[in-house]
């Protein structure tokens, strides 16, 4: 049997709405994966270190806050400091189409704004989690 995806969701910042990253975490877990939730308000210290703490396969943050560039590239730099730069980074929320090229220039493997269907953030973190295991 396939060892279980196990993917942190945090939510970076002072943003308290949680309910999309609750779906998602609830999505993912219905597909099979292990989902270590963090809850609303983490710093990317807080959240590369219960990364490392949890043994994840795959990090995802979901923001809405508008300060999804910073927080990317400060939890990139950690994970690069802390040896998981090849930890996959994935994103969801409200980030501006306009953004999504220089997140992903920065190290961001998926990008996941609303409407995106939970099959299609299913697949993706499948094929992904495929792809960095080989």
């Amino acid at each position: 049997m396939a060892k279980k995806i196990r993917i942190l969701i945090a939510k970076p910042g002072l943003d308290g709405h949680e309910t999309g990253a609750k779906l998602v975490a609830r999505v993912l877990r219905d597909a099979g994966m292990e989902v270590i939730y963090t809850g609303p308000r983490q710093t990317p210290e807080m959240i590369v270190q219960a990364a490392i703490q949890e043994d994840v396969d795959m990090i995802g943050l979901s923001i809405l806050s508008g300060a999804h560039k910073e927080f990317a590239s400060r939890v990139i730099d950690l994970m690069k400091e802390k040896g998981l730069e090849n930890t996959p980074l994935v994103m969801g929320g409200i980030i501006p189409q306009e953004d999504i090229p220089a997140l992903k220039e920065m190290g961001v493997k998926g990008v996941f704004g609303p409407g995106t269907s939970t099959r299609s953030i299913v697949e993706f973190l499948q094929k992904e989690h495929e792809r960095t295991m080989h």
